[in-house]
């Protein structure tokens, strides 16, 4: 065991950690404060409580990897860091959802982009969901704390070629661009972020505030799935939860019990709801699940001249937000534009194509770019979302339709896209759509683009941003919690994760949810210390 490497030198030290799959009998344990999840809600929320001395238990349902385990491989990582092994979709299988299931959650393999909620959807939100207190200018010291408590800076190094073609072809066009901060200290520009950051240059939950919170007596449950809050009266007595067996799947069997004074909820947008709906926790305005934002995401990919190499570098390092909010709030789709690292396993199941046609696609792979288009759902009457409910054996699916409104912006979104990749100097660019050829002009992709079907399975559709489906707002007739999280019914329950979000917020969340739920945990210490 590496002692150099932060978890493995707190495990060596005596952290309170437990596998779940290994208990062989029925337990209880209590603490002042149950959290279920590890993400960028979780622990942060773990974090702050614990340094305010209370006890703490984090509950993970995935289990506890790290550096030993991040070997670059892509063939094992999404089949253990990923829900569902990496095949989770939406109901109808028409969405790809890539989210992180392992100790530090999405943060352990997102791309490390970090961005502030931008001002627009804090206006957006104080106007429409009464949450003024969550004003550009209230949040900018929670963003302030927490870029600095997770290294949060615009990346320094040049881009790779993949993101550099980004730049290239807004600059001949005309279009705005920046550079992409990035959560990391030390970065060795491998690119293989998200498989688990082999050098521990990555400054997720597993890096900063889950060992903080250790450090300070807070116990981890890992391998444990958070099943069932149980009520007792008005109030949330204690979390039934099951142990993993030493698949990490299937329960073994085994029930801990976890009783405390509160609980905090941060188990994902999509994870989250699915709790509250297997407890029956009080909803009586039918808000749990409801309301759910994805920033569907479409991409082309483009045959460049040079090298590309799109395997390597910092993933993302460049981005616009042209198209984001150009035509206001709340008028047609806007879209963030970025670019996705191409590793072998995940482009050989996105790109186009099977058989001979797949092995020549791969084979250009050192030569292929691509662009990606974050649709910003939510803030337009036909952008409703989805909706969270429960399969029959209590996991939670997300139903997600498609409308006309977002169609029309994937639309837009494929031709801005393929216009940038030609301006870039691409010899020939094609959609992630199983209807799309090769186009060797930006005319001819014109075209193609402007009468190619918009349906659900033959666009290709994507995302790694899960949110909403415990709204936050000030009325409880259309929310599910206060601007504090504090959840409107339950007087002991805390939502601390990107569940919250009445909206989408136009950009990648994980500096969105640190910072709320930084905010939200130092007044929650307050209150349960006082």
């Amino acid at each position: 065991m590496s002692l150099t490497d932060r978890i493995a030198r707190g495990l060596e030290a005596g952290w309170q950690v437990t596998d779940a799959t290994t208990l062989t009998d029925h337990q209880t344990h209590e603490a002042d404060v149950v959290i279920v999840g590890t993400g960028a809600g979780g622990g942060t929320t773990a974090e702050i409580l614990a340094k305010s001395g209370l006890s703490v238990i984090l509950v993970e349902e995935g289990r506890l990897y790290y550096q030993k385990d991040f070997t670059m491989d892509e063939h094992s990582a999404y089949a253990s860091l990923y829900q569902e092994g990496m095949s989770r979709t939406t109901r109808d299988g028409a969405i790809a959802i890539l989210q992180g299931r392992c100790v530090g959650g999405s943060t352990t393999v997102n791309w490390t982009s970090s961005f502030r909620t931008p001002d627009q959807t804090l206006t957006y939100w104080a106007d429409n969901f009464g949450l003024d207190n969550l004003s550009p200018e209230a949040m900018a010291p929670w963003f302030d704390g927490r870029e600095q408590r997770h290294t949060m800076a615009p990346w320094p190094t040049p881009p790779n070629v993949n993101n550099d073609i980004l730049r290239q072809g807004c600059e001949q066009l005309g279009y705005s661009w920046q550079t992409i901060p990035r959560n990391v200290k030390g970065c060795w520009n491998l690119g293989y972020c998200g498989v688990g950051c082999p050098t521990n240059a990555k400054q997720g939950a597993l890096m900063t505030t889950i060992p903080g919170a250790l450090d300070h007596q807070a116990r981890l449950f890992h391998g444990l799935r958070a099943e069932r809050l149980i009520m007792n009266q008005d109030r949330i007595d204690h979390l039934q939860a099951s142990a993993m067996a030493a698949d990490g799947i299937t329960p073994s069997g085994v029930t801990v019990t976890l009783k405390a004074r509160h609980f905090v909820v941060a188990a994902s947008a999509i994870g989250s709801p699915g709790l509250l709906l297997r407890s029956d926790i009080p909803d009586p305005h039918a808000r749990v699940g409801k309301r759910s934002f994805i920033h569907p995401v479409n991409a082309t990919i483009a045959q460049m001249p040079e090298k590309v190499d799109p395997f390597y570098g910092a993933p993302q390092s460049i981005y616009s937000d042209e198209f984001n909010f150009k035509n206001g709030v709340d008028g047609p789709a806007g879209f963030k534009l970025e670019v996705p690292p191409l590793h072998p396993g995940m482009s050989a199941g996105v790109i186009p194509g099977h058989g001979p046609e797949q092995i020549d696609a791969m084979a250009g792979l050192p030569w292929t770019q691509s662009i990606i288009a974050l649709m910003r759902d939510g803030f337009h009457p036909d952008s409703p979302g989805g909706t969270v409910t429960l399969r029959d054996d209590g996991s939670p699916v997300l139903d997600y339709p498609i409308t006309d409104y977002l169609w029309q912006g994937l639309r837009q979104a494929y031709l801005t896209m393929a216009e940038i990749q030609f301006a870039a100097g691409a010899s020939k660019v094609r959609l992630v759509h199983l209807d799309s050829d090769w186009y060797t002009s930006w005319g001819e992709a014109r075209a193609a683009i402007n009468s190619i079907a918009m349906e659900p399975h033959r666009v290709r559709l994507f995302t790694a941003h899960q949110m909403g489906g415990c709204s936050m707002g000030q009325d409880p007739r259309s929310s599910v919690v206060n601007g504090f999280g504090e959840h409107h019914q339950v007087s002991n329950l805390s939502v601390h994760d990107a569940s919250v979000f009445p909206t989408s917020i136009g950009a990648n969340p994980q500096l969105s949810i640190y910072a709320l739920a930084a905010r939200n945990s130092a007044r929650l210490a307050a209150k349960l210390t006082s």
